[in-house]
């Protein structure tokens, strides 16, 4: 097998220390990719164990940081000490610094953020709206050249005008979303905020 093919390129380049297939196990985890949305909200920062684990704790049980139990919050304080944030440190995704109980992204992190981008299963693929939009352009543009009232009156100015706002309205509708989706642009977790 080629392991070329299968390792996460890395921003400078060359190659992660990660194939394709670890990065997709080590994001298989809830928890994990959890840990990895609170922390790229707060992005060169330093993050206390005890908040994260309040936030994917209230995150998991779907309550307030005030109603969790002692109980719900041990529950996620072993699972991410004893698993979850080794891992992310061993991987180099995180810094997990246990003496000090704090937790921070690392530049590799990068390099798997792609991976966590959220598409909603119902959203339409921008190209197949793009090809549409095309075609209702083409569309303008056959029925301006025809004697088809009410279009046989348009100036080539005004058509191109109607194509033009038309894909800008698009393309400034489909900026506004893709950053929506973009990791850690929303308070809770897109799998939480979407449920």
């Amino acid at each position: 097998m080629n392991t070329v093919a299968n390792t996460v390129p890395s921003e400078s380049g060359g190659e992660a220390g990660l194939s394709r297939d670890e990065v997709f196990t080590m994001l298989s985890n809830r928890r994990r990719r959890w840990i990895l949305y609170y922390l790229k909200r707060h992005e060169g920062t330093s993050v206390d164990l005890r908040t994260l684990v309040d936030t994917i704790s209230a995150w998991e049980y779907e309550t307030s940081v005030e109603a969790l139990s002692w109980k719900q919050r041990k529950r996620v304080y072993t699972a991410l000490r004893q698993s979850h944030l080794p891992k992310l440190d061993e991987a180099g995704i995180i810094e997990y610094d246990q003496s000090r109980g704090t937790v921070e992204l690392t530049e590799s992190a990068h390099e798997v953020q792609l991976y966590l981008e959220y598409v909603p299963a119902h959203d339409i693929p921008w190209s197949q709206y793009y090809l549409g939009l095309t075609l209702v352009g083409a569309a303008l543009v056959a029925l301006a050249w025809g004697p088809i009232y009410p279009f046989d009156g348009l100036s080539g100015l005004v058509l191109a005008s109607m194509v033009l706002v038309m894909f800008g309205i698009s393309a400034l509708v489909h900026h506004y979303h893709l950053r929506q989706q973009k990791l850690g642009a929303r308070d809770v977790p897109p799998e939480i905020s979407n449920a």
